[in-house]
């Protein structure tokens, strides 16, 4: 009997073990399920986060006009006029051309046939009127700028023991012996990393205009200027963001092919950082680093003291004296990932739906707050958002999740940061997400796209200050190519080492380059 109730034991052991093996397995089909969902959702789904009324990827034909509509399109201008209603004939497109300038094209007549085929009288020009207009485009075109120094001397002294001769003063060079101006230099750049054209498309650019200039003198005008004329302006840069209090910071993975003590194919990254809604002029830095250690971030921000915004990224631990604020952006993403790309139209809000609505509720409460003051906007985030804090907070305590699931990521992900998440709430001016980062970041991004790599870490470095430079040109409504060509014109004859306040009138927001530089 003692046998029979121990192999009875020993059957309903193995039934308990066999059934935790079937839940385990069942676990991880159902995880790599997900991650399989995932993966396709990413290769073949919309980009886009925006909660959208969409039925498996198509737009219904039913509600296409609802999504379609915007209240805000141009409409043209209807005045009333005796009862009836006149359509203003100015219309978007002469909006769009009335700054160009114009060159007419006169169509006449032959004189020999200036005449009337009844009376045979001469013809005689009675008005003109505009037959059509077309957009003309003027190809670029390079020339030879040649300066001339003028001498002069003085006829008294000519023939004493001491001739006097002066000669006139010429602009500095922005590189000695070399063809490089701060037009043909600030084109490249901006071709680069505006218009994301790599050097070898350029190069073929510059051939058709008459000009063997090889990628590799290209590439070192970009690297000589930078260091020499644009790092200063940079560094001043980076003076203002420190003396800021709020700083959105990110970073993204480069690859750089000579990196000492690195093979190619190892990752480096360029780091972001930049100026948060503080009412002051804006400003976006990248910085070069062959690593993803928080080290990078610390180094960069040590003489900073304020609130610091970042995704869930472990490094930025590493950085004191701050205010860390969490992203409800990042967390938001992790829910959507988590819904399941088909369910039944009647079939109850998900889970992940829930975490994603919690999440849509509190940015629909901070569109509503933007227009307000930081400190009305503080009080109201209290008295609004702070209940659906609590509200989400005890849901999230309340799940009981997959382990390894999506959604079990997300809960875990949001209890991991939620001593950050709620820090934007201590300011009026912090933000509720680490969006601003992550739209500084992607010039960076779609530019590597097209350019893939850094060669050496002197040209990536050279990236980080042309991107610093043209990303903070934009956030102060500058144009890019002008206020380039502005500062290769003027650094090099600018004291800047022995009097680094000069440095300030170069700043894009200093009036002499708002007024020269404004889009």
């Amino acid at each position: 009997m003692d046998n029979k109730d121990a192999y009875i034991e020993h059957l309903e052991n193995t039934i308990v073990s066999l059934n935790e093996t079937i839940d385990g397995l069942q676990n991880q089909i159902s995880n790599l399920t997900e991650i399989i969902m995932l993966l396709r959702k990413e290769k073949f789904g919309a980009s886009s986060e925006k909660t959208s009324y969409q039925v498996e990827g198509q737009i219904s034909l039913f509600n296409e006009v609802e999504i379609e509509a915007d209240s805000a399109a141009t409409e043209p201008i209807a005045k009333d006029v005796r009862g009836y209603k006149r359509i203003n004939t100015k219309t978007k497109r002469e909006e769009l051309i009335k700054d160009l300038p114009v060159r007419e094209v006169l169509c006449e007549t032959p004189e020999d046939e200036l005449y009337c085929p009844t009376c045979l009288s001469d013809l005689k020009p009675i008005g003109r009127e505009v037959v059509r207009e077309e957009l003309e485009y003027i190809p670029a075109k390079v020339q030879i700028v040649r300066y001339v120094r003028m001498a002069y001397e003085c006829p008294n002294c000519k023939h004493t023991d001491h001739p006097y001769i002066e000669k006139a003063l010429t602009p500095a060079s922005l590189m000695n012996h070399s063809l490089a101006s701060s037009s043909s230099v600030a084109n490249v750049m901006y071709q680069k990393y505006v218009n994301a054209v790599p050097l070898y498309r350029q190069e073929k650019d510059w051939e058709n205009l008459g000009i063997a200039l090889s990628r590799a003198t290209m590439a070192n005008w970009v690297i000589r200027c930078t260091q020499d004329h644009l790092l200063p302006v940079v560094a001043h840069m980076q003076m203002e963001l420190l003396s800021r209090d709020i700083i959105h910071c990110d970073e993204t993975p480069i690859q750089v092919l000579k990196e000492e003590g690195k093979k190619p194919q190892t990752k480096s990254y360029m780091w972001v950082y930049l100026t948060g809604n503080d009412g002051k002029p804006p400003v976006i830095l990248y910085d070069y680093q062959p690593s993803r250690n928080g080290d990078c971030a610390a180094d960069f921000l040590k003489d900073f003291q304020g609130y610091i915004h970042s995704d869930g990224y472990s490094g930025y631990n590493k950085l004191t004296n701050i205010t860390r604020c969490g992203c409800w952006a990042h967390l938001r993403r992790k829910f959507v990932e988590a819904i399941p790309s088909k369910k039944d139209a009647n079939a109850p809000l998900t889970s992940a739906e829930i975490g994603r609505d919690y999440c849509d509720q509190l940015f629909h409460i901070e569109k509503e707050l933007k227009d307000l003051s930081p400190k009305e906007r503080k009080l109201k985030r209290l008295e609004l958002e702070k209940p659906v804090l609590d509200a989400f907070w005890c849901w999230v305590q309340s799940l009981n999740t997959l382990k390894g699931s999506a959604l079990g990521k997300a809960v875990t992900y949001a209890i991991n940061q939620k001593p950050y998440m709620e820090n934007y709430l201590l300011d009026g001016r912090c933000s509720l997400s680490n969006n601003a980062a992550e739209n500084a970041i992607r010039p960076f991004t779609v530019g590597r796209k097209n350019w893939l790599f850094a060669d050496s870490p002197k040209g990536a470095d050279a990236s980080a200050a042309v991107y610093s430079i043209i990303e903070t040109a934009k956030e102060n409504n500058l144009n890019v190519y002008t206020y380039l060509q502005y500062l290769l014109l003027y650094m090099p004859d600018t004291n800047w080492r022995n009097h680094p306040e000069q440095l300030y009138d170069l700043m894009p927001w200093s009036e002499a380059v708002q007024a020269e530089c404004s889009n």
